[in-house]
């Protein structure tokens, strides 16, 4: 048993303790939480930590398959010419794909991350993660823009989905640009309830163009693709008021970027009554399309936001720490305790998590993280991580 203490306790759930301790068994999980004058911690030896004390990350969303794509696109290009890089460059050879994600990996633990949801097109992940310290829920990805395509991608799908952990693996569709009406129909008879759904959404304003005019720079990724892009009508209204209503319903939703999503949008999401949890990628947003969500339209939402660090190819680093230091550094009305619950049991609880990750609570095994130079807890560039348990 060890009995860690720090400087500030931040369980998430519930407050904050100066100097409090955990305890903390030889398989990770919490025994107890308590105040430095608690009788049961007089008569034991704390290990004490200058800093503030916190639970393990949850990466709401990440691509670990393209950690060998780091400095191979051009930052600013937009959505529709960083997918024309991404596609056109992705190959390469499985010894270097593999040794890139063993240390995306490797990384992301040391930086504090405990869970991840991420998005695969192929099994090549799936031995890198039963032997990760991380826990992944592993969203395998479907694209399918003409009918005779549904069938055989959902077929590849369940295909690649055999190779992860049941219970941590689950079929969803890429995003709204790449999939049409009649793969939305086809996929609400095939997936169960229990089915976890991870969308990209809005990431560009050129998706919404799409499906309110059936114009702008998407049409040209098509051309330049190969692809078929009958399927897609002018809607007169943005993507996900558009494609939103033929998902199915009671699937526990996130819906990742959000980088155009307007108030009218979240009201149109909140009227539906969905499970829906709201995913942002602060320095992927900011690499690709140069610009952030409106944050303030999602504060009536917070319990529901969650961070990721979406891909290498699209980020220097997956380290959920820098992530939070753009928002607070780019909004004002932010604060450090908001947005760690974002990063922390709002994404074990959009993942399903929360039961044993998420928070510092008895029963737990959250991991303890560890942020020194911080300054009355507020998140400056000066601050770091230090992972403790």
């Amino acid at each position: 048993m060890k009995y860690i203490s720090a400087s500030i306790v931040v369980p998430v759930r519930g407050n904050f303790i100066k100097n409090g301790v955990v305890a903390i068994d030889n398989s990770g999980m919490v025994t107890g939480v308590y105040e430095e004058d608690d009788p049961v911690v007089q008569s034991v030896k704390t290990e004490f930590y200058e800093g503030v004390l916190v639970p393990g990350f949850v990466n709401a969303h990440c691509h670990i398959e393209l950690s060998h794509m780091k400095e191979k696109t051009n930052r600013h290009t937009g959505l529709p010419t960083f997918l024309s890089e991404v596609m056109k460059m992705r190959r390469a050879s499985e010894k270097e794909i593999v040794a890139s994600m063993e240390a995306a990996d490797k990384q992301m633990y040391e930086r504090g991350i405990q869970a991840v949801g991420d998005h695969v097109n192929t099994e090549i992940s799936a031995t890198l993660k039963t032997r990760s310290k991380i826990i992944y829920h592993t969203f395998v990805e479907v694209m399918a823009m003409v009918k005779e395509d549904i069938q055989p991608r959902i077929d590849r799908a369940r295909d690649i989905e055999f190779f992860f952990e049941p219970d941590f693996a689950s079929i969803t569709p890429h995003a709204p640009y790449s999939c049409s009406k009649d793969f939305f129909k086809a996929l609400r008879k095939m997936i169960g309830e229990d089915n976890l759904l991870s969308i990209h959404n809005q990431e560009s304003e050129e998706e919404n163009k799409l499906f309110r005019y059936k114009e702008g720079d998407f049409l040209d990724f098509y051309k330049e693709m190969g692809l078929n892009a009958d399927a897609f009508k002018a809607q007169a209204r943005n993507s996900v008021q558009s494609y939103l209503p033929h998902l199915p319903r009671n699937n526990k939703l996130i819906l990742v970027h959000n980088t155009f999503t307007s108030l009218k949008d979240l009201d149109f999401i909140n009227r539906q009554g969905r499970d829906v949890f709201f995913c942002i990628c602060p320095k992927a947003n900011l690499y690709i399309e140069n610009r952030l969500p409106k944050i303030l339209n999602f504060i009536p939402d917070q319990d529901r936001m969650v961070i990721g660090t979406d891909s290498l190819a699209s980020n220097d680093t997956l380290d959920m720490l820098e992530e939070m230091k753009v928002l607070v550094d780019s909004f004002d009305h932010l604060d450090f305790l908001q947005i760690l619950q974002w990063a922390t049991w709002n994404g074990a609880e959009a993942l399903g998590l929360s039961d044993v990750l998420g928070s510092i609570e008895v029963g737990k095994r959250p991991g303890l993280i560890l942020l020194e130079q911080m300054n009355n807890l507020r998140l400056t560039e000066k601050v770091v991580s230090r992972r403790i348990i």
